[in-house]
């Protein structure tokens, strides 16, 4: 199961307590990918997505809000590529619907269809509201990428006022969310990883928190360990490329004098480097009797390299 699905299977037991949140709730879910219908003889409410979790929630939020019956059926759709299940959750009882667009305050109209509505802004005055609403808008149309692979949010509109409501609602609790269009959709996206742990949280997804949390650390872990790996491996091959050429050069020189023509301190130094090619500076000024530092050791090792490129320059 992907994360994705984790966080919404999450979600959809999420019911809210209080009769306020489950208005704002199941008016983003309506609004999101409802058709309602308000007319002087008929009115009606159809909930129509290809996830169970949304069928399910819509069935008990509107069960428990208020009481009344609703319809569910299911049609398979076949195309040549594959089949899908279709979820339909239903109130044709016209006094029921009613009842439920005067709540949601969707009555105002006479056809809505696919969210071209937004949620009324009295419903989501209180920070408990505007909590349920971004939860179901989410369960809806939202995604989070694989955080094992990189950090993306997101929630799909399919207008740009409801696109423009949600970014309102998600920057009242802090993260900041920004909106680009796909298609023909407004997307709603965040891709800071704290921010993302922020928006699970504002959702009460407090076990998606957890595990995402979970995975972050071990990302920073092995970046962090990665990026000392590499940088040691840098300096290791700075130290032996330095190394190699500091043996050439005392080479070079001894093919034409011998030590004793150096000066004491380089002919110290120049013994040491052909003895430990491999040391570091550090090690290197350890060995000197008395000890010198890293910048000394360099200094010396400098001059006998210039020295060579003097001798190579009146050879040439």
């Amino acid at each position: 199961m992907s994360f994705s699905m984790e966080v919404r299977r999450e979600l959809s037991t999420q019911i809210p307590s209080a009769r306020h949140c489950q208005l704002a709730e199941l008016a983003a879910i309506i609004s999101m990918t409802g058709d309602i219908f308000v007319g002087e003889d008929r009115c009606g409410i159809k909930i129509r997505t290809e996830n169970l979790l949304v069928a399910r929630k819509s069935f008990t939020l509107l069960q428990k809000t208020f009481n009344i019956t609703v319809d569910v059926s299911v049609h398979i759709h076949k195309s040549e590529k594959k089949s899908e299940r279709i979820y339909t959750v239903l109130v044709k009882e016209r006094e029921a619907a009613f009842g439920v667009l005067r709540a949601l305050k969707l009555t105002d109209g006479a056809a809505f269809h696919g969210g071209a509505r937004m949620v009324d802004p009295l419903l989501v005055q209180q920070s408990c509201c505007r909590r349920a609403c971004i939860r179901g808008a989410f369960l809806c149309a939202g995604s989070i990428s694989d955080p094992r692979k990189s950090y993306h949010f997101e929630i799909a509109c399919s207008n740009a006022g409801m696109a423009d409501m949600l970014r309102t609602l998600i920057h009242s609790f802090g993260p900041d969310a920004k909106i680009v269009q796909r298609k023909s959709h407004y997307i709603v996206y965040i891709k800071e990883g704290t921010q993302i742990v922020d928006m699970l949280n504002i959702m009460e997804a407090h076990v998606s928190l957890m595990n995402l949390e979970n995975i972050r650390i071990v990302r920073e872990v092995r970046n962090s360990v990665n990026r000392k790996v590499n940088c040691e491996t840098a300096n290791i091959n700075k130290t032996v490329d330095a190394a190699v050429r500091q043996t050439e050069d005392i080479r070079f020189l001894l093919e034409r004098m011998d030590f004793e023509q150096l000066p004491p301190s380089l002919a110290e130094i120049a013994r040491l480097r052909l003895e430990n090619p491999d040391a570091s500076l550090k090690e290197l000024g350890e060995m000197l009797a008395p000890p010198i530092g890293k910048s000394g050791v360099n200094h010396r090792l400098r001059k006998l390299s210039s020295m060579a490129e003097q001798v190579r320059g009146s050879a040439g």
